[in-house]
């Protein structure tokens, strides 16, 4: 019996697409009942808990703890109701510069459209997302609150003076495709099309404003300079840490979300609403809703694109897998109530149909409706 090292793996490789846009090897097979990642999802009003509790501080009976100090709570919270509301990644949706925000606007309907460029997205393709228009208004409340504060904070202090990464925009060109004419410390000049401009790039992004620099960073620390996105997995873990020290003993398992999570939950809330807009606007027979392959294959590609997957397959199989085998068979066999002129289902609704799927499927978390707290 011989003993050393293998010549060459005996594991078959091939190259796939990778996150980057660059080629990466994988095995070529994998057991077909792999699970390709610890997915997890929040009804709305499980993730509401833990939004209430967890960034806003407050207490089981639903008011802030008295110790509450929430010195970023409205930079925290705007965030969280970003992504839960839009479904963009974490590095998207914390890379957004000001002007890149959708503004509110009266009239505007129910939500918002914003541009995501390239070099910030997962597939490297630039796409358009959609927020609620009431979380657009909260992330203008931010910006007009303690952001406001932070940069005044920091103009006062003197710590835009001096930065060694700072290029400060003078001009934004463009309408659908916006370019930044920027000059930097050393008084150098240059032009960057904003759907090619990276994470470091956006970081170093100042504009003149009436009292001096300040970022164009949408996302500002206490010291207001931009947050790294890094950074906000750190607070969704420490809300959640909150969660279950406050929670503990009054549900059964306290909710918990990462940045992640917010975008499956998106996920499957838009499957949800889609599949009753969609069946109400053709008007279809109870008969035919159960028809879920030649019904509703446009319902998981409009998911798709929403999420910005390159391929449906990772829609269906892992942020999807609680209703991917059609475990919406019976709750599709009764129509949502629509409110005239209401196009889709109520929030209530929606709510009370993700609660049902979450006790049909693992890996939703629901209120245990035991605790008084749903």
């Amino acid at each position: 019996m011989s003993t050393g090292v293998l010549v060459r793996s005996p594991v078959v490789m091939r190259e796939v697409p990778g996150r980057y846009g660059t080629r990466v090897r994988v095995p070529e097979a994998r057991a077909p009942q792999t699970r390709r990642s610890n997915v997890r999802w929040l009804t709305p009003r499980a993730f509401r808990l833990w939004l209430e509790v967890g960034l806003r501080g407050h207490t089981w009976k639903g008011v802030p703890e008295q110790d509450w100090t929430g010195r970023m709570e409205a930079r925290n919270t705007a965030f969280a109701e970003l992504l839960f509301s839009s479904g963009v990644r974490l590095t998207e949706g914390a890379s957004l510069l000001t002007f890149e925000m959708p503004q509110p606007a009266l009239g505007a309907g129910r939500f918002c459209t914003g541009r995501l460029g390239r070099a910030v997205t997962k597939s490297k393709r630039a796409r358009t997302f959609y927020v609620a228009a009431a979380v657009v208004a909260q992330v203008a409340g931010y910006v007009e609150s303690s952001r406001a504060a932070a940069v005044r904070r920091a103009q006062r202090q003197g710590r835009y003076e001096g930065l060694l990464q700072c290029r400060v925009v003078r001009a934004v060109t463009g309408l659908r495709q916006k370019t930044l004419h920027w000059s930097d410390v050393e008084g150098r000049e240059g032009r960057t099309p904003l759907t090619d401009a990276g994470v470091a790039e956006r970081m170093s992004f100042y504009r003149e404003g009436p009292q001096g620099l300040e970022p164009l960073w949408l996302w500002l620390t206490e010291e207001g300079l931009p947050l790294r996105p890094a950074s906000w997995e750190n607070v969704f873990r420490t809300a959640s840490q909150r969660c279950e020290r406050m929670l503990a003993g009054r549900v059964a398992e306290p909710p918990f979300c990462t940045p992640h999570m917010c975008r499956h939950s998106f996920a499957l809330h838009m499957l949800v609403v889609l599949h009753h807009v969609m069946d109400r606007r053709m008007g279809l027979s109870p008969q035919e809703r159960r028809n879920f392959q030649l019904l509703y294959g446009d319902v998981w590609r409009m998911v798709q694109d929403l999420l910005g997957h390159a391929q449906v397959e990772t829609t269906r199989d892992i942020y999807l897998a609680p209703v991917a085998d059609l475990r919406l068979r019976s709750l599709l066999a009764e129509p949502a109530p629509l409110a005239e002129g209401a196009v889709a289902p109520s929030a209530q609704w929606v709510s009370v149909l993700m609660a049902r799927i979450a006790q049909e499927s693992e890996g939703v978390q629901d209120l245990d409706v035991t605790s008084g707290l749903g």
